[in-house]
């Protein structure tokens, strides 16, 4: 199998299927990168353990911190103790949370996460009902890139400031030429 056709599948595996973890699997939330395809996890009550990516998600899918992965544990290990089985995104922990298996030490945090305040989720509503528009439209769950500032030009200000470095130009020639 080609390595496109292999993350095409592993993709559509991760996006497409909802899964609940079976009696000895476990949410955790990752805390943390350790490298070689380790990452630092937390359990909903507070135990700390390293867990490792399998080779199918390795290159082709990509997990940061403060997202929730379900693991399989590893009997044998000493520092990783678990091996990570699937990937969880906003959709999969919504229906997690419906289905009451969420654990109850990440109830608070998902809601935080990613979410607008209920005046702006009403103002938002108002907005959508005014306008009809389509919820393909909505751009919330889009990816945001944080490692780039985001500058907001406006053509009033930049007109302004241009002016202004102008006439201080000029007033420093002319202040240079009356000496």
């Amino acid at each position: 199998m080609s390595q496109a056709t292999k993350r095409k599948h592993v993709v559509k595996e991760v996006l497409g299927d909802f899964i609940t973890p079976t009696e000895n699997q476990q949410i955790v939330k990752v805390t943390g990168s350790r490298g070689n395809n380790l990452h630092e996890t937390i359990t909903a009550q507070g135990e700390t353990f390293l867990v490792s990516m399998p080779t199918k998600f390795r290159k082709n899918i990509w997990i940061k911190r403060g997202d929730y992965v379900i693991v399989d544990p590893i009997e044998e290990g000493e520092k990783v103790k678990a091996e990570i089985s699937f990937i969880l995104y906003k959709d999969h922990i919504q229906y997690l949370q419906k289905q009451q298996l969420w654990p109850e030490g990440f109830m608070e945090e998902p809601s935080s996460q990613g979410k607008t305040s209920s005046k702006e989720a009403e103002a938002e509503g108002r907005d959508d009902e005014e306008e009809g528009s389509d919820s393909e439209d909505d751009d919330s769950d889009l990816f945001v890139n944080t490692n780039r500032c985001n500058y907001q030009y406006s053509e009033s200000e930049d007109e302004d400031d241009t002016e202004e470095e102008e006439e201080e130009d000029e007033e420093e020639k002319r202040t240079e030429n009356g000496s």
